[in-house]
Parts: structure tokens; sequence; C-alpha cells
């Protein structure tokens, strides 16, 4: 029975052909999230150094990079919502001029005191909407059985935080503190009017009609809303806390530079980048449970095996880029099981409420590892924490997710 609901998830041939300007879109609002991903993990890279220069405790530099998370994640529903009703074609290029104005002002002014990094950090939140924006543009210019390779490959838009990962230190180093805001802010205007020119929605898109708060209510009412997003939660949730919070454990837990610890967290991003479309592609073959199985099996062996702090080379090395992997991986099949069953009218707020929770499930983690190191001075407990998670988001996976599959994929052919 599973297998057969399987089979009919996936719906028809997957090599079924897709409109060349499908493919055009799709890159533009690729491009646009990664954008948006540079602009909203700008502060992540710098958190040791603003710990070190403005004496700041384990805790307010958790809280310094995690802001921008929780205020770009519940800012996902209702630009999810607002997607739905308006498209991406305004929605892109709103939201990319939106994120320019905190990037001015952490990067000219906002950089002095933890006050004003806390307040730069708030609205830079913006950048992390982009997400809800991509997904219910990219869905509806594919068709079903190939929705979950195209929001896998719209999902390495995130790899935008290794772009920052990758690039700001040094260039803070090289030519001061404002230097990779005032070029992330022109990268964000040109983007901007490109999207503007360029970006079209697709014929055909299904406008709701019905107040924004009815929407909210009818969207918190389906059960695929609240699946997606425990799982996202956990898939999502993890690569967000990992890729804010690494170099700060990599520093103080294995003594490396600030630098080397970028990179470092900039290959783990990489890594998570370039399987997320793989996980929608595999989802589009084998059914979103089979992949999401697998990959959260994959982070409870990881954070176990991390949780007792081996050497980094081999097996701590090894125990991140498995985890990296496995939850880029999560992320796409998390997103192809919204696709298969989400209402086509309701997709952007069925994405804003799981990318707020994916969002969230990434702020957690590092106030949480901040608070233990800063009690036990280790980080131990922390992973052991994650392994936790996963072993239950495995379990849930594996009955509630693949029970409500088999139940609800002929109301998603429906729609």
């Amino acid at each position: 029975m599973v297998q057969s609901s399987m089979t009919e998830s996936r719906g028809a041939d997957p090599g079924a052909a897709v409109p060349g300007r499908a493919w055009l879109m799709l890159t533009l609002a690729t491009i646009g999230f990664a954008v948006n991903f540079w602009a909203w993990a700008l502060l992540s890279p710098l958190g040791p150094r603003f710990k070190d220069t403005l004496d700041l405790t384990s805790f307010q530099q958790s809280l310094l990079v995690a802001v921008p998370v929780v205020v770009g994640s519940l800012g996902r529903i209702p630009v999810g919502a607002l997607t739905d009703r308006f498209g991406g074609r305004v929605m892109f290029p709103a939201v990319s001029a939106a994120t320019i104005v905190p990037v001015l002002c952490l990067g000219l002014a906002g950089h002095s005191s933890l006050t004003a990094l806390l307040a730069g950090g708030f609205f830079l939140g913006m950048g992390g909407t982009a997400f809800a924006v991509g997904v219910p543009f990219v869905n509806s210019w594919f068709p079903p059985e190939r929705r979950g390779l195209a929001i896998g490959v719209f999902g390495m838009g995130m790899g935008g935080t290794a772009i920052s990962a990758l690039s700001t230190v040094k260039l803070v180093d090289a030519h001061g503190m404002s230097r990779p805001f005032l070029i992330t802010a022109a990268v964000l205007a040109a983007y901007a009017l490109v999207a503007a020119l360029v970006l079209r929605d697709a014929p055909g898109r299904v406008v709701p009609t019905e107040p924004l708060g009815r929407r909210l209510t009818a969207t918190l009412r389906l059960g695929v809303t609240w699946q997606a997003s425990a799982l996202y939660a956990v898939a999502f949730g993890g690569y967000v806390a990992f890729s804010v919070y690494l170099p700060t454990y990599l520093k103080t837990g294995y003594g490396l530079t600030q630098a080397d610890a970028a990179n470092r967290m900039a290959g783990f991003v990489l890594l998570a980048v370039a399987m997320r479309p793989v996980g929608g592609w595999l989802s589009d073959r084998l059914g979103p449970v089979r992949v999401l199985a697998g990959t959260l099996a994959v982070v409870l062996a990881g954070a176990l095996a991390q949780s007792f702090t081996p050497a980094l080379a081999p097996v701590g090395t090894i125990a991140f880029l498995t985890m990296a992997a496995a939850l880029g991986a999560g992320s796409g099949a998390v997103f192809a099981l919204v696709a298969l069953l989400a209402p086509a009218n309701k997709v952007g707020t069925v994405t804003g409420i799981v990318g707020a929770a994916g969002g969230l499930g990434g702020f957690v983690p590092p106030l949480l590892m901040g608070t233990l190191y800063g009690a036990y001075g280790s980080y131990a407990l922390g992973l052991i924490l994650l392994a936790a998670v996963a072993a239950a988001a495995l379990t849930f996976t594996g009955t509630g997710v693949r029970q409500a599959l088999t139940r609800r994929t002929p109301t998603a052919h429906s729609h």
C-alpha cells in the first residue's frame, strides 16, 4: 500500500518537458534567493570579532547572530501570503530593495554597539523572507512531477550564506567594516532592478480571493502545514543553526582561527546547498518519506558521533560533512512534500509557515549551545539533544507522515 502511494505521489513522467522560460524564471529566483541570503548572513561570520571588540558574553554573541534568523523566519508568514496574492514578480524586487536599508545602516554606522547590531540585525531579517517568495513562484512554473527538483534547485540559493562566510571576514580585514555591507547593498539593488524588469509570474497562476486572515486560518488547518513544519524545523533548522554557529563552535571547541572556522563553515554550507536539489530529485522518484527517513538517520548518527568531540581529522570533519549532506537533502525533500500536497492557491502561505518553522528551528540551537557551553564548558549535551530531536523526527516520518501521504495523495492530485 505504501509503495503504491509513493508511485502515485510521483505523478506523471519525471522527464516531461518544461518550457524554457520556466528554467529562466527558476534561475532568476535562485539568484535572488542567494543574494538575499547573502545579506541575511552578514553578521554570522563577524560574530567572533564582535565578541572580542565589544566584550560580549557567549549568550550575547549567540543572540546577535540569531536575531536575523528569527525575524526572517517569522516574516516569511506574511510574505508568503502576500506572494500568493501579488506574485513573485512584485515581491522579489520589493524584498530585495527593503533589505538594502538595514545592510547600509549596519555597514555605515550600526556596528559600534550591541544595541545597534541587534537593531540592524532585526531588520536584516527581511532578507530571510525571500525564501517564502521563491517557493510559490517556482512552484507555479513547473508541473507537479518536476516540482521536487525545481524547488530543490531554487533551494540552492541558501548558498548565499557561503558567499558571506567566504568573503565577509576577508573584506573586513582588507578594507574595513563597511566594505562587505556596501558590496552586498549594491548587489541587492542590481538584482531588484533586474527582477522588476525580467521576472514574470506563471501563466494561469492561481490567485486567492479570500482575505489574508481567512487564508492563514485555512492553511493552519491543513495537516501538511504542521507535518512539513515539524520536519523542516529539524532539517533546515539544523542547517541554519550550523551555518550561523559553526564558526563559533570551531573557534571555541577546536581553537581554529576566525578565518579557518569561516572557511570550514562555508564548506558545510556548500555541501548542504549541493544536496538540496538531490533531495528534491530523489523525492520525485522515491517519494519524500523515504528520503526524509534516510537523511534523518544520518543526522542522528552524525550528531552522536560529534557529541564526543573527536579530532577534526578525520572523524569530526566526516561527521559534520555527512550531517551537511543529510540536512540539505532533507530540506529539499520537505518541500517536495509541500509541492505535492499543498493546494495550489495556498502554496505561498504554507511555505511561509513551514519556512518560519525552519528558521525558528535554527534560532534556538545557537542560543542553547552558547548557554550550555557557558554552563558546562562543553558542546556535547547540545549535540546529544540534536540526535534526540532527529530520532523523534525519524519516528514521526515513518509513522504519521507516511500515513498522511498515503491518505492524501488522491487529494493532492485534485488541486
